[in-house]
């Protein structure tokens, strides 16, 4: 893999907490609305935002899949799912445990032993 696809990989597993607290986001804005369901997600703003930000990745991803093979590219997004605790607990007061600390730099050393493999 070379130095740019893995900025694109890792560009991805970035966006994949983004896009997760957007999601967070609009259903904490939804929860505020009143009104009927219909009206209530056809003017929830910050779901509309979230579902183009999942577009534009959906997108991201498969450009980065033109170039890299998915079972390279995979691990990356396994260590983007891992940094939602971490985000949910900055934005949203989230509990975050010692046990999901240590479950994420369990998956960061198994992404290193996975890219080394790799190299």
């Amino acid at each position: 893999m070379t130095p740019r696809d893995m900025m694109l990989c890792a560009g991805f597993s970035l966006a994949l907490p983004v896009g997760q607290a957007m999601f967070k986001w609009a259903a904490v804005y939804q929860s505020r609305q009143t009104g009927p369901l219909l009206q209530k997600l056809v003017t929830n703003w910050p779901l509309i935002t979230a579902l183009a930000w999942y577009g534009l990745t959906a997108m991201f991803w498969f450009y980065i899949l033109t170039r890299v093979p998915l079972s390279k590219a995979y691990p990356f997004a396994l260590a983007g799912t891992g940094l939602i605790p971490l985000v949910a607990w900055l934005l949203f007061k989230e509990p975050l445990g010692w046990r999901m600390a240590a479950g994420y730099v369990l998956m960061l050393a198994g992404l290193a032993v996975i890219q080394s493999q790799n190299a």
